[in-house]
């Protein structure tokens, strides 16, 4: 792929209103990014080139992966970073910056280089999702704005890919699960992209129609409680729903008695439309027991030659309970899953950081390493690399190495757990691929940004490579990331060296 194909791509991104260069938070960093660039600036490092890595430490709401969301973000931020005139302006106000380095920002591009996994790649922890090289000018003012993008979208794409395999654990294929949180979302952005990661992680409609024109998403919904309340009768407005929409039309059944009053007046509007050449194609149930008025609903709609008008459920839904509901034969073909997706409830955030991991030289890039008194915060020093190890096409370990590692040749590879290294395992007959690739080079996007439905079907193809032990919702498998031993040493070495210091 061509770098001018890449450059259309970004033209086409740069029309939407998501990422209209006007809305840009140009300004959307922490202060104490503003205060280092300062003072980099003032002692004349502001050139000083750096490498940063974009990680996470552990996995969400006790999954045994994440599917790494945001990059299109990412990649349309930093290519459209410029400073207002009223953003210096309010930066002077502070007092903390001089004319000089104001004068800076007002000329700031960026010119770095970004490897990254692609978006619906699945990641384990610890391991590289993006790695930054470039001024640390530059990579510094960056690091907030880039962990927002991607803690965000990639904890909603791996929470809506629980819920979706929730919905798939009695063997249903291809359940409806439909995003419907755009009312609980915590500002517009986070429902607008938290949309566009629920799609990604495997949801097939949203509720939210912005969304929908803005990434292309399918999107879903019928009538609220309201529209039934504000007719003389349940019949009335079922009726004159289905003459707005008698080939689309799903009726709300529970605003009154879902069994004695919804279901029989469905099933009523389900007869004239058969006369009229349509069909009923759903009810949707927001209250109550769901395991028993579905079955109890199914029974009737069959009976009544209803058989397949699907029977849609919400009522603050969350993969325990579609799990629930399955176990109990609830007899539910679609799902709408708000606040427990939206905003991941049971875990709100993930715990990605952004870490400084080798500074050059003049000749070499020096490995960096922050030390901890917790193992699983001593960062992996150097410039890197990540390697996925296959065998019989199954992902069996991910390998972290130095950039300029030879390839893995196939030879068995003995590795080791980097904290507990106690736990060990030999791998054998592998395939490699290499997770990071370049997508900005020279502040140039130079990948071709992949469209909404190829990064879908790309986490449909990555699940298919991840053994189920590791893909089970409860105590998953801990899937093995280790170092190279040259990374490894490397890393002891500089414990060491600290530690006498």
């Amino acid at each position: 792929m061509s770098r001018e194909q890449a450059r259309h791509r970004f033209e086409q991104l740069s029309q939407l209103a998501v990422y209209d260069v006007n809305r840009q938070e140009h300004l959307l960093t922490d202060l104490y990014q503003l205060t280092m660039m300062y003072g980099y600036f003032q002692s004349a490092d502001a050139d000083k080139r750096v490498v940063f890595d974009l990680f996470y430490r552990s996995n969400p709401c006790g999954n045994g992966f994440v599917i790494a969301a945001g990059l299109e973000q990412v990649v349309m931020h930093l290519r459209q970073l410029r400073f207002q005139a009223r953003e210096i302006e309010y930066l002077e106000t502070t007092g903390l910056f001089s004319r000089a380095f104001l004068d800076e920002l007002a000329n700031f591009r960026f010119s770095g280089d970004v490897f990254a996994v692609p978006e619906g790649t699945i990641v384990f922890p610890q391991e590289p999702i993006l790695r930054l090289e470039g001024r640390i000018l530059e990579l510094q003012l960056v690091e907030s704005a880039l962990l927002c993008f991607i803690n965000h979208q990639s904890l909603i794409a791996t929470k809506a890919c629980r819920i979706v395999q929730a919905a798939q654990s009695r063997g249903a294929q291809n359940p409806a699960v439909s995003e419907f949180g755009l009312r609980r979302a915590q500002n517009v952005d986070a429902a607008l992209f938290g949309a566009r990661a629920a799609y990604i992680g495997g949801c097939t409609s949203t509720s939210n129609v912005a969304a929908g024109f803005a990434f292309g998403i399918p999107v879903s919904g019928t009538q609220a409680h309201s529209w039934i309340q504000s007719f003389p009768d349940e019949l009335s407005a079922f009726r004159a729903y289905a003459d707005a929409y008698p080939d689309k039309c799903l009726l709300l059944v529970d605003t009154y008695d879902a069994l004695r009053s919804g279901v029989p007046h469905a099933i009523t509007v389900g007869k004239e439309l058969r006369a009229r050449g349509y069909d009923l194609q759903g009810i949707r149930i927001d209250s109550g027991d769901l395991a028993y008025l579905s079955k109890e609903a199914r029974k009737r709609l069959d009976a009544a030659g209803f058989a397949d008008t699907r029977i849609i459920v919400s009522d603050d839904l969350d993969e325990e309970t579609i799990r629930d509901l399955l176990l109990q034969g609830a007899p539910i073909d679609g799902w709408g899953v708000g606040t427990a997706l939206i905003t991941s409830r049971d875990c709100p955030a993930l715990g990605g950081v952004y870490k400084l991991a080798a500074r050059w030289d003049g000749s070499v890039y020096e490995p960096l390493i922050k030390v901890s008194e917790n193992p699983q915060k001593v960062t992996n020093p150097g410039k890197k690399r990540v390697w996925r190890l296959y065998v019989e096409g199954i992902a069996s370990a991910d390998l972290i190495a130095l950039e300029d590692e030879p390839f893995p040749d196939g030879q068995p590879l003995a590795l080791f757990d980097p904290v507990h290294t106690y736990k060990q395992k030999t791998v054998v007959g592998y395939e490699v691929r290499e997770l990071l690739e370049p997508v900005i080079l020279g502040g140039e996007v130079v990948a071709v940004l992949p469209s909404l439905e190829a990064i879908r079907e790309r986490v449909q193809r990555e699940l298919l490579t991840i053994a189920a032990e590791t893909r089970r919702a409860k105590n998953p498998h801990v899937y093995h990331v280790d170092l190279s031993q040259t990374l490894w040493d490397l890393k002891q070495e500089l414990v060491r060296q600290h530690r006498r210091q």
